[in-house]
């Protein structure tokens, strides 16, 4: 039983179940469950995300690790990775759809161009490997919306 919710998690709760871009959906989930955080939690959103974070990265290594097989070292159903990757791009930007988008689209640009390192911790075995790439994109993501809200500021409101 401890096995399939792992498997639950790290298919994103289903989200790589999809047919059709699978990291993409993990990434829409991710962002659409921080979007609902900050909704329902208000102040203290930020501060759930940060645990999200420090949870969901050790949780995703050993969830995403169970979708490992001989034959698919990296299997494209394993989205939680986005999930965690996400949530990192999203520190410290208001919960704004155009934020929000800013967010989506930036992710997945380092996501899949995976800049150094992540390409190369991509390679790592299993659950680790799957989850690196995402994390180093995720940090990527947050240093470059960082430096646009210093020079922006917080114009991108409502």
């Amino acid at each position: 039983m401890l096995n399939s919710l792992g498997k639950f998690i790290g298919l994103g709760f289903g989200a790589g179940l999809s047919p059709i871009a699978p990291g993409t959906a993990g990434s829409l989930a991710a962002v659409f469950i921080y979007y609902l955080i900050s909704l329902a939690a208000g102040s203290a959103g930020p501060y759930i995300l940060v645990v999200l974070i420090l949870l969901g990265a050790p949780i995703g290594i050993w969830a995403t690790g169970l979708l490992v097989t001989d034959a698919d070292p990296d299997p494209g159903r394993a989205v939680w990775d986005e999930f965690v990757g996400m949530w990192i791009t999203c520190l410290f930007l208001p919960a704004t759809i155009p934020w929000l988008a800013a967010a989506f689209f930036t992710f997945r640009v380092f996501d899949v161009f995976k800049p150094w390192p992540a390409r190369r911790l991509e390679s790592w075995h299993g659950g680790l490997g799957i989850m690196a790439d995402d994390v180093v994109a995720g940090i990527y993501g947050v240093a470059l919306l960082a430096a646009l809200q210093l020079v922006w500021g917080w114009q991108f409101q409502g």
